[in-house]
C-alpha cells in the first residue's frame, strides 16, 4: 500500500516565498487600504451568515482572521523544546517582568511630552491607542524575526505563550494603572475597553485560538500535524495581510473622509517614540543582565513587538466611533517591523577565520 503523499514542497516554497517578501507585502495592504477602502470597510462590519433557512450567524471579519493568525502561531509553538526554557527561565522570567514594566516607564513619559501640545485633551486618544499598544501580549510573528535573526527561539515562543495565557490578567490591569493618565470621554473609552477584556475578548479571541493551536499540535500525529502545518501557515500569512487591509481602511478610509495631516502626523511620531523607547529598553535591560547574543535578541525583540492586530480588533469592537486611533496602532505595527528587521541584522554573525573544524556548522533551522 501506498504511503501517504507528503505536505507539496510547493506549499513550503509558497509559505517561504511570501516571508521572504513579508514586509512588501504589508506595504501592499496599506497601499490597497488607501487607494481601495471600499472592501476593507464592508469586511469591518459584522455579516450574518446563513446556516439554514431560519439560522444566521454574525460574523466579524476581523476578530476571525485574528483567530486564525493566533491559531497558526500556536500550531507552530515546538512545545517539546519548552523544557530547556524553563530549567534555565531567566530571559523568560526578564520578558515577562519587561513586558509589564515597560509600559507603565513609556506611557506616562510620552504623556508628559504630550500634555504641552495644542490639543484640546493633551492628546488623550494618541496615549488610548498606545495604551492598547503596550498592553498587548508579544506579538506572535516575533517568531519569525527570530528564527531570521538566529535568536532564542524557545525562549520568544515561551513569552508568545506566556504573555498570551496571561494576558487576561495582564492587560486589564496596565489599563487600569494607565487610564488615570486621561482625561474626559478617552478615560471612559479605555474603560470600556477594560471591560471588554474582562468579559472575555482576551480570553476568547486571543487565547482561546493559540491554545486550540497548541494542543493539535500535541494531539496530532506529527505526520499530520506537518500537513496541516502546510496548509494553516500560509493561509494565516495571508489572513495576517487582509488584516491589516481591514484595519488599514478602517483608519485610511475616515482620514480620506475627514482629512487631518496634523493628526496623522502626531500619530506617526508618537507610535516611533513608543516603539524606540520599548526596543531601546528591551536591548539595554538585556545587556545589564548579560544574557547571551541569542537570548538578547530574543528579548529585545519581545519587549519591542506587541500585538497590534489585537489591538486593532479591540478598538474596532470597542471604540467603534474612534476610528481614528487606528492610526497610531498601524504605524505602530509598520514601524515595529522595520526596527525587528534592524535588530535582525545586527545579530546576524559576521565572517570569521576559518577554523579546522571537521565539518561546518549547521545553518538555523527555519522558524
Amino acid at each position: 500500500m501506498n504511503a501517504p503523499a507528503p505536505t507539496p514542497a510547493s506549499t513550503d516554497r509558497a509559505t517561504a516565498w511570501l516571508r521572504r517578501r513579508l514586509g512588501r507585502a504589508v506595504l501592499l495592504s496599506y497601499a490597497g487600504a488607501l487607494l481601495l477602502p471600499g472592501p476593507g470597510l464592508w469586511l469591518r462590519h459584522p455579516h450574518a451568515l446563513p446556516l439554514g433557512p431560519l439560522i444566521r450567524l454574525p460574523l466579524a471579519t476581523a476578530p476571525v482572521l485574528l483567530s486564525l493568525v493566533l491559531f497558526s502561531a500556536g500550531l507552530q509553538v515546538p512545545v517539546r523544546a519548552m523544557g530547556r526554557v524553563l530549567r534555565r527561565p531567566r530571559a523568560l522570567l526578564a520578558g515577562l517582568v519587561l513586558h509589564l514594566a515597560i509600559p507603565l516607564l513609556v506611557i506616562p513619559f510620552v504623556a508628559v511630552m504630550l500634555s504641552t501640545s495644542p490639543d484640546a485633551d493633551g492628546g488623550s486618544g494618541l496615549i488610548t491607542a498606545m495604551i492598547l499598544i503596550v498592553a498587548m501580549p508579544v506579538a506572535a510573528g516575533a517568531t519569525v524575526w527570530t528564527g531570521k535573526g538566529d535568536g532564542d527561539q524557545p525562549t520568544m515562543v515561551g513569552l508568545v505563550l506566556t504573555s498570551t495565557l496571561l494576558s487576561p490578567l495582564t492587560v486589564p490591569l496596565l489599563i487600569g494603572l494607565l487610564s488615570p493618565l486621561l482625561s474626559g470621554g478617552y478615560a471612559r473609552s479605555l474603560a470600556a475597553s477594560g471591560h471588554a477584556l474582562g468579559g472575555g475578548f482576551a480570553l476568547l479571541g486571543v487565547v482561546l485560538p493559540c491554545a486550540a493551536g497548541i494542543l493539535v499540535r500535541l494531539a496530532l500525529p506529527p505526520s499530520w500535524a506537518g500537513r496541516m502545518l502546510g496548509l494553516v501557515v500560509p493561509a494565516a500569512l495571508v489572513g495576517s495581510l487582509l488584516l491589516t487591509y481591514v484595519n488599514a481602511s478602517g483608519a485610511l478610509g475616515s482620514f480620506l473622509a475627514r482629512p487631518r495631516p496634523l493628526l496623522f502626523g502626531a500619530a506617526l511620531a508618537v507610535a516611533a517614540l513608543v516603539c524606540v523607547l520599548s526596543f531601546v529598553l528591551g536591548r539595554g535591560a538585556a545587556r545589564l543582565l548579560r544574557l547571551d547574543p541569542p537570548a538578547a535578541s530574543s528579548l529585545t525583540l519581545a519587549c519591542g513587538m506587541n500585538n497590534s492586530s489585537a489591538s486593532a480588533v479591540l478598538i474596532t469592537a470597542a471604540l467603534p466611533d474612534k476610528p481614528h486611533l487606528l492610526l497610531p496602532v498601524l504605524a505602530y505595527g509598520l514601524l515595529q517591523k522595520t526596527a525587528a528587521s534592524r535588530v535582525v541584522r545586527t545579530r546576524r554573525p559576521h565572517p570569521v577565520c576559518p577554523t579546522p573544524s571537521p565539518s561546518p556548522s549547521p545553518s538555523p533551522s527555519p522558524s
